[in-house]
């Protein structure tokens, strides 16, 4: 099968490419980036599989063009709220398999629309595969599957690993950074009550995980909280959380608000949450036994007779410690993405349509083995086994 990575050389996508390119499955690589220079040099380190070509999105005969020789499309092109339905699109057109890692919430619901055409084309077009959304939505699911019914899910993951990737294809503002601005900022998307409500962002939220002392989470505009009410229409809540990362500090507040009362531009306001992110990268990432999750699912509503709450968190020394062990952003988001594209091309997730990651197209334990197996083979794990790294909580 022969892939075309979009964005490819960028801090997300190069783990994806330098994880896909191993893969037994996988005949090519193409990475696509409008810095031709950054790919063409990141490809010349990677094996004879990969090779490179200078792509504009925005040129959309071009990206056309770039799609005819795919078999699928692994998009990182961010941010995903200006460029990810067109690169849909443009893939379900030219009959290519589609993976992402779009982590806005508003593209992503115009992209579930795209349902019907995508089946039309036979396209297999999964949306939001990486870190948050991706992991987290496995992990929620986990939590689900746990109980008999389920009314309330959350999803959360700590802000202090979100630090911008030192290599990149891009020059300028960081299109992660533009994404938490984005996210951050005027209202975002939740299913609360039984109905989609935008709020603002960053209201707190107390979070009863099972086993551990409640803490505030903090809403982050993200997919999770659109996606499973699309998905399970049953649930009355769905929110997505953030704690952790200095998200409660003046300095934070004081740059998101600026943006809110239009004294800065977005991009402006991104600029410097880089160096808020920057300033704070040596934060301690140590976690006593009572520390929220770095990243967790959560599922209320009844297992037998009772009320019950079930959890799901990433656990584990690659998310936990100090030191060269610690997975980067990208890496915690780019190797997903490819691991979605192993089983795919594998034959093991099955439906043509588009669809989020906790459909039910995609196994959970079996897609998050396949991740810590990634993160084994690049030493960040000493241990793949799902059991050293997912830890399931249930209180009544």
């Amino acid at each position: 099968m022969k892939i075309l990575a979009v964005g490819g050389s960028g801090g997300m996508g190069r783990f994806a490419v330098n994880a896909a390119q191993h893969f037994d499955h996988v005949e090519s690589i193409v990475i696509a980036d409008l810095n031709e220079a950054s790919a063409q040099n990141f490809a010349a380190q990677l094996n004879n599989k990969v090779s490179a070509i200078g792509l504009d999105v925005n040129d959309v005969k071009a990206l056309r063009k770039a799609m005819a020789n795919a078999d699928l499309v692994m998009n990182t092109c961010g941010p995903f709220y200006r460029y990810g339905l067109k690169i849909l699109e443009t893939a379900i057109e030219t009959k290519c398999h589609y993976l992402d890692i779009c982590d806005d919430w508003e593209p992503t619901v115009e992209m579930l629309k795209l349902n019907q055409q995508a089946k039309d084309a036979d396209v297999c077009a999964i949306v939001g595969l990486g870190a948050s959304p991706g992991i987290s939505n496995m992990l929620a699911l986990l939590a689900m599957q746990e109980l008999e019914s389920t009314s309330s899910v959350y999803t959360g993951w700590d802000l202090s690993g979100a630090t911008p990737e030192g290599e990149s294809s891009q020059a300028g503002v960081n299109a992660a950074m533009l994404h938490g601005i984005e996210q951050m900022t005027g209202k975002v998307r939740i299913f609360r009550n039984g109905a989609i409500e935008l709020t603002k962002p960053l209201a707190p939220v107390s979070v009863h995980y099972p086993g551990l002392t409640s803490f505030k989470g903090y809403i982050f505009g993200h997919p999770e909280a659109v996606t499973f009410p699309h998905n399970y229409p049953q649930l009355k809540e769905s929110i997505n959380l953030a704690h952790g990362g200095g998200i409660d500090s003046w300095l934070l507040k004081a740059i998101l608000g600026s943006v809110n009362w239009g004294l800065v531009s977005r991009t402006r306001a991104a600029a410097l949450l880089t160096w808020f992110e920057s300033s704070r990268a040596d934060e301690s990432k140590k976690r006593s036994i009572d520390s929220p999750p770095a990243m967790y699912g959560i599922a209320m509503g009844t297992k037998g007779a009772d009320a019950a709450i079930a959890g799901a968190a990433w656990v584990g020394e690659a998310v936990e410690s100090d030191g060269d062990s610690t997975l980067s952003m990208g890496e915690a988001t780019g190797i997903p993405l490819a691991c979605g594209a192993k089983l795919l091309l594998e034959g093991r997730i099955n439906g043509v349509g588009v669809f989020s990651p906790e459909a039910g197209h995609i196994n959970p334990r079996e897609f998050l083995t396949e991740v810590f197996a990634q993160f084994e083979k690049i030493g960040k794990l000493s241990s793949s086994a799902f059991e050293e790294n997912i830890r399931i909580s249930l209180s009544r």
